[in-house]
């Protein structure tokens, strides 16, 4: 197999190397060994540029002077040994060594020779080389030329253009740009990526070679030719002075002019023409036919009427050689008017009436698509048996500008009863727009709504999808197909409203108007059937969601023992900034938080299981998908004690105190007879008396003292002070007032004890006693001093001066006492008073002086002992006295035993006691 020629250069240039070493070591070899530096050899070659990924083979030669062999030498790349495995012994002074460069290899390769360690220099270097590492240049890719136009005539200066290399160029490199004609070749120094050659004069009509080259140590490398033909190197300026003109009673038609930019003899062109509004940017191309032959005008047709457009012009060689000329700058004109030859986008809004079974329509509409000019006005005619025309002025907003404006037009009262038809035209300087027509149905005959509606967001846009209404009925008034869908929105913030229609077919669709992030709207869909409007089905959506601005605010209803009724308010719609999730609940107390999850429609909560008479710190968050906001704290106390639960106390304690009423009543009631006895003790009647059954001869009641009796009574007065005893004879010197010795006669000491008293035991005791069911305990002692007789109207005696007269005429004193078994009241018992009884006893024989008071400072038991003297001395009786005499001692008339001479009978009430 014969090498190729790449083979064969190859093998030269290894024989070349091999052959340099070899010339390189004969002359080192036969230098002279006297010289003024020392050297003690070189490395072959000398500082050389090699290629990074390729191998590289260097030889260090040793001179005597390094009085060293191969053996001594080794080789480093800086500060790193190159291993033995890559060194090459050619003789006894000559070692090569073999690396492959690579971007981390040292720029520096030293060959060293091995001292003995007590040498002062044990590592000594013999030479160094300095290695430039890179890449060798890259061949330019996609050569392209252009000659511009110069003036009135194409530019001698061929520029080009091409791709370099992507590889780093870290060594030095030259381009070159070369230009071959038949007669002649030129070239350029050029850039990197661009150059020009200047040929003196535009070749043209022949044939041109370009090509690059690119060379650098490493090597040098050329593109492909380009071999062109000198016309396809032209580019002309654009076409000059283009004009637009609007023709009269052309209203679709615009007329667009130009001037050739350059003379035919040079080039000839043809020319293309693109057009689009104003401020669309949305361009259209005039078909390259229409515009390919030479010429400097065209009409632009099919346009719309009253709209401004924007025209650029452009050209290049006819023949389709070289490139299109820059377009040309905008040039704008506008389109004449025409009448409007679309519809007006008629709608309607119902507003609530308070008025009953009535509505009111607020119609409006949008400008035709098709206006074709600036709308004047609008004419409306209501139908519903009478015809009225409503003339509005038009909007004083563009009609050629892109956002359409919503114009109201007319507000109408209308019965929910009531059908009728809205017809409206739209008017400019030319004509009047086509009709657009609207049904208002009944209440009662509205066809039916869209079966169900969602929505969803895509790509920063919002959509709506909904599914047909099923329509089944017939016989009503409206067709049952629907012949076009009506979306509106109305932003629940700021209330603006807009719609949009779409086609019958139609199931889903994109909301075209600028809706805003963060702002909740009511979308509803409306299909239309003829021009019949449909129930609509209304959702709300958001473009965008994110959390609410602001919090609930929260109250406290009420508050309990162990609960609190919490209430806070909706956050305003345009403050929600989307769909509440749910509200959450936080309380703080003890410095513990607790919260509570609740849904998004619940505006009040009664947290329970709270701590009695305790301080809480509440707030309440709304959260949405995108986020949450937490409202402001408020603080409040529960109750020490439930509501009612102190009401309940009092009740308790007033129905028990009742009930302690009550009870007490009954038993009162129950107990009167025992109460009565209590409070008003009955006052004994002596008739009762067992007195009566010891003296029978007497009668059982008392004979009422007569005042003649009285009279012969005799009273034995002491003064208290003198301790005289005054008898009959004194007794009209002193004023005596019979009722009160009556009253005194008739009072009694109970239980008490006199000078003349002694103890005795109770009728009740004895076998003749009263009634035995009477205790001893229960009688009351009756008794009273009579005389020694027994008779009443006794008059005591006066005090005697010796004691045997004393003993002769005085008589012992006796006692009639009795038991009863009727208490005496302590009045009784006590006349003046019971502490004025006990303090002074009185005897009912004895009065006071006059002169004295209770306020008399007398010694109290001086005083007593002169009454309890008088009360024992009695005066004799007097002769002609009534009296009854006794029996014998003890013994009674019949000879029975009497009873106790000291008891003796009481004629008239019973006798007070010393």
């Amino acid at each position: 197999m014969n090498p190729t020629s790449k083979d064969m250069k190859g093998i030269m240039d290894k024989s070349s190397y091999h052959l340099l070493q070899l010339l390189s070591l004969a002359c080192l070899a036969c230098r002279p060994t006297c010289s003024s530096i020392i050297t003690f050899g070189t490395i072959i070659p000398q500082s050389p540029t090699v290629e990074i990924g390729k191998e590289f083979t260097a030889t260090c030669v040793l001179y005597n002077a390094a009085k060293a062999t191969a053996e001594d030498i080794y080789w480093m790349l800086k500060d790193v040994t190159v291993p033995k495995e890559q060194y090459t012994k050619i003789n006894d002074s000559a070692v090569s060594v073999t690396i492959t460069i690579t971007n981390e290899t040292a720029n520096w390769l030293l060959c060293r020779k091995k001292e003995s360690p007590l040498s002062l220099n044990p590592n000594q270097v013999i030479h160094g080389i300095l290695l430039t590492k890179g890449y060798p240049p890259e061949k330019p890719v996609n050569l392209s030329c252009m000659a511009v136009q110069s003036g009135q005539k194409i530019s001698s200066n061929v520029t080009c253009t091409w791709q370099p290399g992507t590889r780093d160029e870290r060594l030095e490199t030259t381009y070159t740009l070369f230009g071959s004609l038949i007669v002649s070749n030129k070239s350029s120094k050029a850039h990197r990526s661009s150059g020009y050659i200047d040929f003196g004069t535009f070749p043209s009509f022949m044939e041109l070679a370009i090509w690059v080259e690119v060379e650098n140590k490493l090597g040098k490398v050329r593109s492909d030719i380009l071999d062109i033909y000198a016309a396809d190197l032209v580019k002309t300026n654009p076409p000059s002075d283009v004009k637009i003109i609007s023709e009269n009673n052309f209203s679709r038609t615009l007329l667009v002019s130009w001037k050739h930019p350059i003379h035919v003899a040079y080039v000839t062109l043809k020319y293309n023409i693109r057009f689009c509004t104003v401020g669309s940017g949305d361009w259209t191309e005039v078909p390259p036919n229409d515009t390919e032959s030479y010429k400097e005008s065209f009409r632009l047709q099919y346009l719309k009427p009253d709209t401004e457009y924007v025209v650029q012009v452009r050209c290049m060689h006819h023949m389709g050689y070289g490139y299109w000329s820059d377009w040309s700058a905008n040039t704008t004109a506008r389109t004449l008017e025409d009448k409007p030859t679309s519809k007006p986008d008629l709608w309607r809004v119902i507003i609530p009436s308070q008025v009953k079974s009535e509505r009111r329509v607020q119609v409006m509409c949008k400008d035709p698509v098709e206006s074709n000019g600036r709308i004047q006005g609008y004419s409306i005619k209501i139908q519903d048996g009478n015809w009225e025309t409503v003339v509005v002025n038009g909007s004083d907003l563009d009609s050629r500008s892109q956002e359409r404006k919503i114009i109201p037009l007319y507000q109408i009262p209308w019965s929910d009863k009531r059908r009728g038809l809205i017809v409206l035209k739209a008017w400019n300087s030319v004509g009047e727009s086509p009709e657009a027509s609207l049904v208002i149905p009944k209440l009662t005959q509205e066809p039916p709504s869209v079966e169900s509606l969602s929505w969803f967001t895509k790509e920063g846009r919002l959509w709506v999808k909904w599914q047909p209404p099923n329509v089944t009925a017939t016989g009503e008034p409206y067709r049952s197909v629907v012949t076009e869908y009506v979306l509106e929105w109305v932003s629940v913030g700021d209330g603006a409203m807009d719609w949009q229609r779409e086609h019958r077919h139609t199931r889903m669709a994109a909301i075209k108007g600028n809706l805003q992030k963060f702002n909740r709207y009511d979308i509803s869909v409306y299909p239309m059937y003829s021009g019949w409007t449909g129930k609509p089905l209304t959702i709300a959506a958001f473009l965008e969601q994110g959390a609410p601005l602001e919090g609930p605010s929260v109250k406290v209803r009420r508050t309990g023992k162990n609960d609190a009724e919490l209430e806070w308010m909706e956050i305003p719609l345009d403050k929600q900034r989307g769909f509440i999730t749910n509200y959450t609940i936080f309380f703080i107390t003890g410095g513990k938080e607790h919260s509570i999850v609740v849904t998004p429609d619940t505006y009040s909560y009664t947290v329970k299981r709270m701590a009695s008479n305790s301080k809480y710190v509440v707030r309440v968050m709304a959260s949405t998908v995108q986020g949450s906001t937490n409202g402001s704290n408020l603080s409040f106390n529960t109750l020490m004690y439930a509501p009612g639960q102190i009401e309940a106390m009092v009740v308790s304690v007033c129905i028990s105190f009742l009930f302690f009423v009550v009870l007490t009543v009954l038993c009162c009631i129950y107990k009167m007879d025992s109460i009565k006895k209590k409070i008003w003790p009955p006052v004994p009647d002596p008739s009762n008396s067992t007195i009566a059954k010891w003296f029978p001869d007497f009668p059982s009641k008392a004979d009422t003292p007569k005042e003649s009796v009285l009279g012969d009574v005799s009273v034995v007065e002491v003064d208290v002070f003198d301790r005289k005893s005054l008898c009959e004879e004194d007794k009209a010197g002193l004023p005596l007032k019979k009722d009160k010795y009556l009253s005194e006669e008739h009072s009694s000491g109970i239980g008490g004890s006199s000078c003349l008293s002694s103890p005795h035991q109770s009728v009740s005791d004895s076998d003749e006693g009263g009634d035995s069911g009477q205790t001893t305990a229960s009688t009351v002692q009756y008794s009273s001093v009579v005389a020694s007789c027994g008779y009443k109207g006794q008059t005591p005696c006066p005090l005697p001066q010796t004691p045997q007269s004393s003993s002769s005429q005085s008589q012992t004193p006796s006692f009639a006492r009795s038991e009863s078994t009727q208490p005496l009241l302590d009045s009784e018992e006590h006349p003046e008073g019971a502490e004025s009884h006990q303090r002074y006893p009185r005897n009912p024989y004895f009065r006071r002086l006059p002169g004295g008071n209770d306020g008399d400072s007398a010694d109290l038991g001086e005083l007593n002992q002169l009454e309890m003297e008088a009360s024992c001395r009695f005066c004799p009786l007097e002769q002609n006295s009534q009296q009854t005499t006794p029996t014998e001692e003890g013994q009674s008339p019949d000879g029975q035993p009497g009873p106790d001479p000291s008891y003796m009978p009481q004629l008239s009430g019973y006798r007070p006691q010393c």
